[in-house]
């Protein structure tokens, strides 16, 4: 293929990477905007807030278990029928489960919606960045990665304010699936990782989920990957989630946080954080001491939440956004995932990787509730800051743990086999 047909088949391919996470990243948080007004819809006299707290949460259950499932399928389909197979796939099933998502009429349908939904998120993201890391050079894949990444995440931003905006949230439902369908339009032109297909043609084992964890080292560093990245979605699934609980807790009554608002200000520093982790992770030449910086940053922007977000809106909203740029490192972590495994089981860590830490709100959001029970304010009502206190000490432990774990992948070769 000519140098110029090349460049120009591998700039599509990162425009459609990075659109499809665009599309993955907006419906995935469109449930987490379109909550409280959704469910009231559904429950109409039962709507009380205990209801829409609980029900809830066994909704953004029921999508991150789909994320599991998900997960575990298409990222061992990845490895055995290739990467495109994936990104569209998932596109495909999640963009109509949204469009279904948009007629439920019961809790039950809301449910399994959710489940199919979080099932078919699961795939679009390790499929793009397993194909953009394995069709560029090492010096540069870290900056493709990095476009897929803030394009993605901008998505999130788009999602809050549109939940604004559509004052029917089946409509936002409908916008969702109609994106993704229109995105399989511009798969045309696209290519499959030329890695995989000289690993396609070879006997190898490929995309078994258990070779990751077939010698102590790679399993350490599978579990490394993830716990690196589980801070992101404390911030996510506990401090802005449950951002009304915690502040009514404290007793705030002068405002109350609006989660669309929240989590569109907190994506907008999620997308400067993406490309400023990025391009210092290209700057120093390493993705470990990017990834430093940003856990550094990320402890330090979660007291600055604890401590001076109840003061105002305008504090909160401030402080959100400065915790989003703090965990602005999805980028370099999707590119250290992509990195540290061969080509025969790099789809199954890139897929899986993710959507375990996605799938670790199932396990923030239980342990929050547990520390409500222990610990109680003077009136004997639950301490949600307190709890999510103890939730971030636990994380914030194990994410240091992990990066003392986890090698340097910079400059590594990805033309191999585990």
């Amino acid at each position: 293929m000519p140098n110029a047909q090349k460049k120009s088949a591998l700039n599509k391919l990162i425009i459609v990477a990075a659109l499809g996470y665009f599309v993955d990243i907006y419906d995935l948080v469109l449930f987490s905007v379109e909550r409280k007004d959704s469910l009231m819809d559904l429950l109409g006299p039962n709507a009380t807030p205990e209801n829409l707290k609980n029900i809830g949460i066994n909704l953004l259950n029921w999508q991150m278990g789909g994320m599991l499932v998900g997960g575990l399928f298409w990222g061992m389909l990845g490895d055995k029928k290739g990467r495109l197979s994936v990104l569209f796939g998932s596109i495909i099933l999640y963009s109509l489960a949204n469009i279904l998502n948009g007629m439920v009429t019961n809790v039950e349908m809301y449910a399994l919606l959710r489940f199919v939904s979080g099932f078919g998120l699961a795939g679009e993201l390790g499929a793009g960045i397993t194909l953009v890391s394995e069709s560029m050079s090492k010096e540069r894949r870290g900056i493709g990665t990095m476009i897929v990444a803030t394009v993605g995440v901008f998505g999130a931003v788009v999602a809050g304010f549109m939940g604004d905006v559509i004052t029917n949230w089946r409509y936002s439902f409908y916008l969702g699936g109609a994106m993704g369908l229109v995105l399989l339009v511009l798969r045309i032109g696209v290519f499959e990782s030329g890695m995989f297909e000289d690993v396609k043609k070879s006997n190898i084992n490929k995309g078994n989920f258990f070779d990751l964890f077939k010698n102590r080292k790679r399993a350490l560093q599978y579990l490394s990957i993830i716990m690196i990245a589980v801070p992101v979605w404390y911030v996510m699934g506990i401090l802005i989630t449950f951002a009304p609980e915690i502040f009514a807790s404290l007793g705030v009554t002068d405002f109350k946080p609006n989660a669309g608002k929240s989590i569109m200000w907190a994506y907008l520093g999620i997308t400067v954080g993406d490309v400023a982790s990025g391009l210092i992770s290209q700057l120093l030449k390493s993705r470990k001491k990017a990834l430093a910086i940003f856990l550094v940053l990320t402890g330090l922007s979660v007291f600055l939440y604890f401590k001076y977000a109840i003061i105002s809106e305008t504090y909160y909203y401030t402080i959100i956004t400065i915790v989003g740029f703090a965990t602005g490192y999805w980028a370099v972590f999707m590119s250290t995932a992509a990195e540290l495994f061969g080509t025969n089981i790099r789809a199954t860590a890139t897929t899986t990787a993710p959507n375990f830490v996605r799938g670790s709100v199932i396990l923030l959001s239980l342990s929050f509730r547990y520390f409500e029970t222990v610990f109680k304010n003077e009136d004997g009502k639950p301490d949600s800051q307190t709890a999510a206190i103890a939730v971030g000490i636990v994380v914030a432990v194990l994410a240091t743990l992990a990066w003392l774990n986890l090698k340097e992948t910079f400059h590594k070769d990805l033309n191999y086999t585990e």
